[in-house]
């Protein structure tokens, strides 16, 4: 029986709020743009026309592995994040809205600076140091990721944002000390992986079965990312300089103490839109 590409949405929006997806009316809209090659725009212009067989078979093929957990952004290789549409693959992590309060303290502090470097370090698909590019014309970003697929979606993400100007991909390993060649950044950001080792079996299954465990864990109590990066990553920051990260439920407490035992001062602990500590934020001690 044939079906109009809006009836055909709400039918797959009714399912995934049957099954408990929090972001029914988003993800639906997203797989039907996907499953048949429609834009948003052009999903409403169309809504009263009948979608092909074809299209619709491929919408509910989408549908079906989307009830089995596979996550919608790797289902159509794309998301957004700071209002950038971005490229996303199985070997970036997805990026998330409580990302973005961390892209906004760094943007804030960042657009006080003028002219600037800013590294993103397990810059992942590159979100945060884009989303900083984008929207401080004269910041320099280097994206540092030290998986060659990831940096890979970095490239990706650079190019489809216009962006090649002004930020460049670097394979770095955080969990080293950086190269003196390096040079000195004013910011430093990052999203490290902080899930504990010992908890990444209990994570849901559209995180644990789908998302690269590289990008999320955090060693044994999801730490050690945080450990080598204020103490290693120091080095690389302009006296003064600030450092930002996002942190896991629970961990702003323990993320402060490492950075005031490695002379980071004006340490500051930002909410999420959940009211959850997510950010975590200090200025280097300059010397005197």
């Amino acid at each position: 029986m044939a079906i109009t590409y809006n009836d055909l949405y709400l039918d797959v929006r009714r399912q995934l709020r049957e099954s408990g997806v929090e972001a029914a009316t988003l993800e639906a809209r997203e797989l039907v743009c996907f499953g048949t090659g429609k834009s948003r725009e052009e999903l409403q212009r169309d809504s009263r026309l009948y979608a092909s067989p074809e299209r619709e078979a491929q919408v509910r093929r989408l549908v079906e592995r989307r009830m089995a957990g596979e996550p919608v952004a790797y289902l159509i290789g794309e998301w957004e994040f700071y209002g950038l549409p971005l490229d996303i693959s199985r070997d970036v992590l997805i990026p998330r809205a409580d990302t973005e309060v961390l892209a906004e303290q760094a943007i804030a502090y960042i657009q006080t600076l003028g002219e600037c470097r800013v590294l993103d370090l397990c810059a992942g698909s590159g979100c945060v140091g884009l989303a900083i590019a984008s929207q401080v014309p004269r910041a320099r970003v280097i994206l540092g990721e030290l998986n060659d697929s990831a940096l890979k979606i970095c490239r990706q993400n650079i190019r489809r944002s216009g962006l090649a100007g002004r930020v460049t991909p670097l394979q770095a390993d955080a969990r080293e000390k950086p190269p003196r060649s390096l040079g000195e950044f004013q910011c430093i950001v990052s999203n490290p992986p902080y899930i504990p080792t010992g908890d990444i079996p209990g994570l849901d299954p559209s995180v644990r079965d789908y998302e690269p465990h590289l990008a999320l864990d955090g060693g044994a109590d999801g730490l050690d990312f945080y450990r080598s990066i204020s103490g290693y990553w120091k080095e690389a920051l302009a006296p003064g300089g600030r450092l930002c990260f996002e942190v896991g439920i629970g961990q702003a407490d323990a993320v402060l103490r490492l950075m005031r035992g490695q002379g980071f001062g004006d340490l500051q602990v930002i909410k999420d839109h959940g009211g959850i500590p997510r950010v975590v934020l200090g200025s280097l001690c300059q010397e005197i």
